[in-house]
């Protein structure tokens, strides 16, 4: 479990293709902390620590499944990746529910400058059937871009914008996102199960 409030955009020291899976090797900050089996969420992904290394990295592995879902497999040497470990249960709940599942994709195709924040705008593909699962976002909803918990406005089917303030901009990897960039979304999880309880 997850809260959206990235701890760091860390670098990746490593990706190596094995079979169908992604092994990443990730140099952080707080890499000796960690411990084997510990999940962290990798641009809102939580995968699984599976080794540690004295010089300040870690390694998780992405299976195919994830990377068919995720943004993860474009990840190389040197790209920024937004890190966040699990909750602490008796913490404070800065963002909203994340469980570092993505939902899907989406791309980055508009930014605007207003007024000191940066608006982003994404597109992703969204069937009748997703919405009435409930992936997809709301006016003043949450939303999870890239492991970052943000709040969802001009939502509209397939599109929504966020408004990144300079902070988040400086300390998460929004700072490379650019027009054509993928990112990956996890929609409220609420959503979901009040969907699911709908009658369809």
């Amino acid at each position: 479990m997850f809260s959206g409030i990235v701890e760091e955009a860390a670098i990746v020291a490593g990706a190596v293709r094995d079979n169908g899976n992604l092994r990443l090797r990730v140099r952080s900050s707080f890499a000796s902390e960690l411990r084997i089996d510990q999940s962290v969420a990798h641009n809102g992904v939580c995968l699984t620590v599976v080794d540690i290394h004295p010089d300040s990295t870690y390694e998780v592995v992405a299976i195919r499944e994830t990377l068919d879902r995720s943004n993860l497999g474009d990840l190389a040497e040197g790209d920024l990746v937004n890190l966040e470990r699990s909750m602490v249960m008796n913490g404070r709940l800065d963002g909203h529910i994340v469980q570092g599942h993505v939902d899907t994709t989406a791309m980055c195709d508009d930014i605007q400058d207003v007024d000191g924040s940066r608006y982003f705008r994404f597109r992703y593909d969204v069937s009748e059937e997703m919405r009435r699962r409930g992936y997809m976002t709301v006016e003043k909803g949450s939303v999870t871009v890239n492991g970052v918990s943000l709040t969802v406005c001009d939502s509209a089917p397939g599109t929504f914008r966020v408004a990144i303030i300079p902070y988040t901009l400086e300390h998460t990897n929004f700072c490379r996102i650019a027009v054509g960039t993928l990112v990956n979304l996890e929609f409220d999880i609420l959503g979901k199960y009040i969907a699911a309880l709908l009658p369809q």
